[in-house]
């Protein structure tokens, strides 16, 4: 019966088929989905996948096909994904690959296959391995343009740490294009810690992701795979023992199959698998064992190599072993165990020698030969071989060198675990520095550099100390001021105190006029700026940039002045900030640096909008965005662009436009920090929606609930937490966190930001006045001492400043000049609870009736009710009035409206309408007493209510 154990009728699986089917069929309709296939070892999930991807390839479909192995454990990063991009190559050629990416796209692909040339140099950690990430994105969105795309990766619990979060990524990102990602995975192989575990949870609350789990064969579907095998029905006494004895996995199915008709059955599964193995010729199972050693796969040339073989007895060999079906030819000339259980239960049967032996004999080969295995796979698996043969030398060495390889695909948890490898035997190995050439503490260090990387801060730490343990800092002071300021940087990652005192540290190793102190003083200037010390920060910055022009590195002055642009912005100085921004933008174009063009039209979006050029903002923020995908960097540089875009749209009070950035944003699996900023915008748009719920649940993420370090942080923070208290009903409680922040020096150290705060702060004495007047004094004579020592450098500072002196219609008119509807609303809702309280009903009236649309059609509920309230309070009604006849007014006197209602002063009109000054002061006064009002601020809310101007 040997070689025609597998049934050549596909038994069973229709509902899974069925579940496939419908799951390609929503991917084709432009909206990709992802299949979870969990199922325990041997229950047939390959089989399953190829019998569906079979069809789908009929039906027009592009399959591509990768893998996960066990060496991917060890630090084989991205096996699936170079598996695929293979086929394509293989399918088309190099250069047609590459011309679906944008421009250089093909050179981060080269980090994967050498086919695509030379790689990239950029190696700038998270941004490199981020584009990476997009290329891949991005390619198989075109290949979807043309028709739609399978992607299979089978056994995703051998996944290495880079290959799951790519996976992550695509999942949440293969929105619109037609792209099905099937992942199957061994169910029962995930004990509780292992590391898919999370990552299958997170994908299973994305959108459009089917978890499947793969079920054992009924009796009915054992008996049709056997009557497939024997070619006739088998009898019913025998279909019940090798049901049972199988419990209704196939593969099971099959080994028992393959032991005959006597009804005689191993008493274990090991044996049961290995049974086969055992009927073949002794040369047979010996090269068997060989191949087992190197793997599920292992092509023709290598086998040959290790195994010492002539061709004529090697090929009789493997032909036995291809004809049990053991062993299956696969494509590049190599052989491939029909199932990974068949060849665990093989490599299972070595002996402890012949075990050290044969994984020797696989590195040596190797090494002699890096070609006899694929291309970017030698020093990966030199390492693993040298360490499973126990030689603690060559472990040591050669996962030395696969670290270094592992670091240039931006595989970083890979590098990291193969640097945690030279550590552990280094003690074992007496001449393990002169081995490799460098000291124990460049291995830390380098560990600890990966471990920043791929974001295992405790364990960077943990590096960190240990190499500043081993250093002298009299010795080496530029060595240990760069453990110092890593270490601040892990520090401030974890949110824990010391950055400061650390980078401080560092400052002070390195006094000579150097590149080392320059890199220390842009760490820490940057540090002082946006922690509310601009004055120093700046001073340390302005220093790094003599030393950096001395010393010609562009890029580092480019970063520089970056800082001082941030530095400008934060004083008020935004016209400055902005040209300093460009000039760094011209440094960055010069260097051909992505990174730090997209930072500095990142920063000029954030000044443009804080100068009330908001149009302009996004604008620039949609440009910024598009190359940030042009570059591969819209992960990590794009984000923070989108998140500037989505400030902006929330201040224009378009906040569904708002929304969408920050949840596309977030998708990209930004940084912590960026992630933080989105989160924030998202909990803005909630508290002017009445979103209670998500503004709880964002103010109480752990990141948010710790103390703030930057001064952004803590203003963004107390903003939104007032505002939850407001809206759960808790005014004194919002009133005790506004005499808290009053009291805190930071929050005027960057205008625009102490400009809304103290906008706030007010809008919350608007509020609480009645239940606590005394307190409410007390908080507005601290915001008069505050906003009298900032500066007003722009309208947007100025339509804050107006309402905090109370001139509460002129705030609104210029919040109206700069299109923000919903301050306008507040400003209104404000001169209206003032006039109320001055008994002047009718223009309360007036400037309710106004600000309710607005805020009806920005669904900002709080606001409608707070209105609402106010006009049942002193009994007026919402609806609009008749409007009036425009002949009430003269052409000229509406001219001169509009152009009161935009703010200008009677200088201002007079110059626009070439009059005097005197004149316009006659029409003004004739508008004031036909519309009834008594200020130039209600004729303006008047002239819009009653559509008197255009």
């Amino acid at each position: 019966m040997m070689g025609r154990a597998v049934s050549p009728v596909f038994v069973g699986r229709k509902t899974e088929l069925a579940d496939l089917a419908e799951a390609f069929e929503q991917a084709r309709k432009n909206a990709a989905a992802t299949v979870l296939l969990g199922g325990e070892a041997g229950v047939g999930k390959s089989r399953l996948i190829g019998c569906f991807a079979e069809r789908a390839a009929d039906n027009g479909a592009h399959v591509l096909i990768g893998g996960c192995v066990e060496l991917s454990t060890e630090g084989l990063a991205y096996a699936p994904f170079t598996a695929a991009i293979r086929q394509l190559v293989r399918e088309s050629s190099a250069e047609e690959v590459a011309a679906l990416l944008p421009e250089g796209g093909g050179r981060d692909l080269a980090r994967l296959l050498p086919e695509f040339g030379e790689p990239s140099g950029d190696m700038e950690g998270d941004t490199a391995r981020a584009r990476l990430f997009e290329q891949i994105l991005t390619l198989l969105e075109r290949l979807a343009e043309r028709r739609p795309v399978i992607l299979i990766i089978e056994d995703i619990h051998w996944a290495d740490r880079s290959s799951r979060d790519l996976i992550a990524f695509l999942s949440r990102n293969l929105r619109t294009a037609p792209v099905l990602m099937i992942l199957t995975y061994r169910s029962d192989d995930l004990h509780r810690q292992h590391p898919l575990r999370p990552v299958l949870a997170e994908l299973g609350r994305l959108d459009g992701v089917l978890r499947l789990d793969l079920p054992r064969l009924t009796q009915a579907e054992v008996a049709a795979q056997m009557a497939g095998i024997l070619g006739s029905a088998p009898e019913f006494a025998q279909v019940d023992k090798v049901f049972q004895r199988s419990e209704g996995i196939p593969l099971f199915v099959e080994a028992l199959m393959e032991c005959g008709g006597d009804g005689t059955f191993p008493d274990s599964l090991h044996d049961l698998i290995i049974g086969s193995v055992e009927q073949l010729s002794d040369e047979t199972q010996r090269v068997l064992r060989i191949a087992a050693a190197g793997g599920l796969r292992t092509g023709h040339d290598l086998l040959a190599a290790v195994s010492g073989l002539s061709d004529v007895d090697l090929e009789a060999a493997l032909r036995t072993a291809v004809a049990a079906n053991v062993l299956q030819v696969a494509d590049g000339n190599a052989y491939v165990f029909r199932h990974s259980l068949i060849r665990e239960a093989v490599h299972d049967e070595l002996l402890p020698g012949e075990h050290g032996r044969l994984h020797a004999r696989y590195a040596e080969e190797i090494s002699r030969d890096r070609t006899l295995v694929p291309s970017g796979r030698a020093a990966i698996e030199i390492a693993h071989h040298w360490y499973s043969a126990r030689d603690d030398l060559w472990a040591l060495i050669s996962a030395w060198e696969a670290a270094g390889k592992a670091a240039k695909t931006f595989a970083y948890n890979e590098k990291m675990q193969l640097l945690e490898r030279v550590l552990a035997l280094w003690s074992k190995v007496p001449d393990a520095s002169a081995r490799i050439g460098v000291d124990h503490t460049t291995v830390l260090e380098q560990a600890s550099e990966a471990a920043n990387s791929c974001g295992e801060i405790d364990r960077g730490m943990k590096f960190v100390k240990a190499a500043l343990a081993e250093l002298d800092e009299k010795a080496e002071p530029e060595r240990v001021a760069e453990l110092f300021v890593r270490l601040s940087l892990f520090k401030m990652s974890k949110r824990r105190s010391g950055v400061l005192d650390d980078l401080r540290y560092a400052e002070r190793l390195v006094p000579e006029p150097g590149l080392d102190r320059a890199q220390v003083l842009s760490k820490l200037g940057s540090f002082l700026i946006f922690s509310g010390e601009a004055a120093e920060g700046t001073a340390l910055t302005e220093e790094a940039l003599r030393i950096a022009r001395e010393h010609g590195d562009d890029s580092l002055e480019a970063d520089l002045l970056l800082n001082l642009a941030l530095s400008h912005s934060i004083a008020g100085r935004l016209d400055v900030a902005i040209t300093v921004n460009t000039t760094a933008q011209a440094i960055g174009e010069r260097v051909g640096s992505g990174r730090i063009i997209l930072r500095a039209l990142a920063n000029n979006v954030d000044a443009l909008n804080n100068m009330g050029r908001s149009a302009e903002a996004v604008e620039l923020a949609l440009e910024g965005e598009r190359l940030a995908k042009a570059y591969g960097r819209y992960r990590v540089s794009g984000a923070f662009i989108a998140n500037n875009r989505a400030e902006t749209l929330e201040a224009l009070g378009r906040f569904e436009e708002a929304v969408e950035v920050v949840e596309q944003a977030l998708t990209m699996d930004p940084t912590l920090r960026h992630r933080h900023h989105l989160r924030r915008v998202r909990a803005d748009v909630a508290v002017a929606r009445g979103e209670i719920d998500l503004l709880r649940s964002i103010l109480t993420e752990d990141a948010l609930s710790v103390q703030e370090t930057f001064t952004q942080e803590l203003i963004a923070n107390a903003r939104l937490k007032m505002g939850l208290h407001l809206l759960s009903g808790e005014p004194l409680a919002a009133l005790e966190v506004a005499e808290q922040v009053v009291r805190e020096p930071r929050i005027t150290s960057k205008p625009m930001l102490g400009w809304r705060m103290l906008g706030l702060l007010a809008g919350v004495c608007e509020t609480v006045e009645a239940l606590a007047p005394e307190r409410v004094a007390a908080l507005r004579a601290q915001i008069d001492e505050v906003w009298a020592t900032m500066t007003v450098d722009s309208p947007v500072a100025e339509a804050y400043r107006l309402g905090l002196i109370r001139d509460h219609d002129a705030a609104a008119a210029a919040w109206e000049r700069l299109d923000r509807p919903y301050l306008r609303a507040k400003s209104l809702l404000h001169a209206g609870r003032a006039a109320a309280g001055a008994g002047d009903r009718d223009c309360a009236a007036v400037r309710l009736r106004t600000a309710h649309p607005i805020a009806l059609a920005l669904s900002a509920q709080p606001l409608v009710t707070e209105i609402e309230s106010l006009a049942r309070r002193i009994g007026v009604s919402l609806a609009e009035e008749a409007p009036v006849a425009e002949t009430l007014l003269t052409p000229r006197e509406q001219e001169v409206l509009r152009l009161v209602a935009q703010g200008g002063s009677n200088r201002d009109i007079a110059a626009e309408l070439f009059i005097s000054a005197k004149t316009v002061s006659v029409h003004v006064s004739n508008i004031l007493g036909k519309l009834g009002v008594s200020t130039r601020g209600e004729a303006a809310a008047a002239a819009h209510r009653l559509a008197l101007i255009g």
